[in-house]
């Protein structure tokens, strides 16, 4: 592998060791020898089996604006529709929910998980700054802001690469901070409490701050590999508005009450990544790693394998396999027993025991000298525990997990103009 290969690896890898859970993306540090714009543009459409479906085009524009600096800017549109579940669980009866806005009713048949339908829509901005301070010393500055109909963020980051061993090791540390503003139809409901009678309060808000350091160290000529550590902290209104939970019978599982959600009002977490990319004469193989750990009780693993075949001088094959597993939060459960309720309960599926698989491949063509065209295909299969061993009375015989497949299908374009 040529030195100039060797480095394009190298830098790709470092846009990974930038990024924050503020949810900022760091371009990759390439080369412009002209006032062109580096163009990438795609068109996302996900589905949701019987719940969400979502089309997000996408684009990201990059120039040289001096020598060694560089400007993006970023755009992403998000139309969202379908229905979510909104915690309550199964019975062996219909339930009829009213919405947060208290304008609409949900009836749910017995035996089904009931879902609140939705329509949504998301517009996000940003742009990164990035110049070379030396040569072996590189900045990146970021803001991104993004606004829905009920929820506002805002984000901002700084990163820094420093290049030693000849340019063969990158050291990378980021700081990342963001602002949200969620503000929900019919207001934020007040935590814990009864949902027939729960107090109706102004907006809430939450913050975030995320540090990462990260190497990246090229081992040979075929091999590259990269560690980063994160650390993130959340303070403030961090339940879902439009979630809440279901306090049954102790002795037959029947629901007798809904309760709004209510989580910690501080989160922290700590992820540590490891990927390596390997050349093979000319295919390349992906392999990663994440342990992801925070104090709700989370614990999660991912192992993410992908290979790049090539099917000539002008396009490849990248199948990919992804498994996912975490553990359950500790105030989560399906439901809970009346006169039990903790300080903090949730019925989110997103915080249950989980695994999921998802399987994918994508198709990559050039275009010309400098453009090129892909499309990828992947589908994923969610579970949990559909019957766990705690259920009540009837609970027994009910899907208390209802699984999730979802199919994505992308379409990307890139060029320079």
């Amino acid at each position: 592998m040529q030195l100039k290969k060797k480095q394009s690896i190298r830098d790709a890898l470092a846009v990974a060791t930038c990024t924050l859970l503020s949810g900022v993306s760091q371009t990759q540090a390439t080369e412009v020898n002209d006032d062109r714009w580096e163009l990438d543009t795609a068109i996302l459409f996900y589905s949701e089996k019987d719940r969400v479906e979502v089309i997000a085009p996408t684009a990201t524009a990059k120039k040289a604006i001096g020598e060694d600096e560089f400007i993006t800017l970023r755009a992403v549109y998000d139309s969202l529709t379908g229905a979510s579940p909104n915690g309550a669980s199964p019975t062996n009866t219909a339930q009829t929910f009213t919405s947060p806005s208290g304008e609409s009713t949900l009836t749910t048949q017995a035996g089904e998980t009931p879902m609140w339908e939705f329509r949504d829509m998301r517009l996000a901005l940003g742009v990164d700054w990035e110049r070379s301070t030396s040569r072996t010393v590189r900045d990146t500055l970021s803001a991104d802001i993004s606004k829905e109909r009920d929820y506002f963020s805002g984000a901002l980051s700084a990163n820094r690469n420093w290049d030693l061993n000849d340019r063969l090791t990158t050291i990378s540390a980021g700081l990342g901070v963001n602002y949200d503003l969620i503000s929900p139809e019919g207001g934020v409901p007040d935590a814990g409490q009864t949902v027939a009678t729960a107090k109706v309060l102004g907006d809430e808000s939450k913050t975030g701050t995320s540090v990462l350091f990260g190497i990246t160290q090229v081992i040979n000529r075929r091999t590259l590999m990269q560690l980063n550590y994160m650390h993130a902290e959340s303070s403030g209104y961090l339940n879902d508005p439009y979630k809440i939970l279901s306090v049954v019978d102790s002795g037959t599982g029947a629901t007798l009450q809904y309760l709004y959600e209510k989580r910690p009002d501080s989160r922290s977490s700590d992820v540590l990544f490891w990927k390596m990319v390997y050349h093979l004469s000319e295919d390349v193989l992906h392999l990663s790693y994440r342990y992801f750990q925070d104090d709700w009780g989370i614990k999660s693993h991912t192992v993410d394998l992908a290979y790049r075949y090539e099917l000539g001088e002008k396009s490849y094959l990248r199948p990919r396999v992804r498994y996912y597993t975490q553990s359950g939060a500790d105030f989560y459960n399906h439901s809970f027993v009346n006169g039990s309720v903790p300080t903090y309960a949730s019925a989110d599926s997103r915080l249950a025991e989980m695994d999921s698989v998802t399987l994918g491949i994508k198709y990559g063509r050039k275009v010309g000298s400098d453009s090129e065209f892909s499309v990828r295909l992947e589908q994923m299969v969610q579970s949990g525990k559909d019957h766990p061993s705690d259920a009540i009375g009837f609970q027994q015989q009910l899907d208390l997990y209802a699984e999730l497949e979802a199919t994505t299908i992308q379409f990307s374009y890139s060029t320079t103009f």
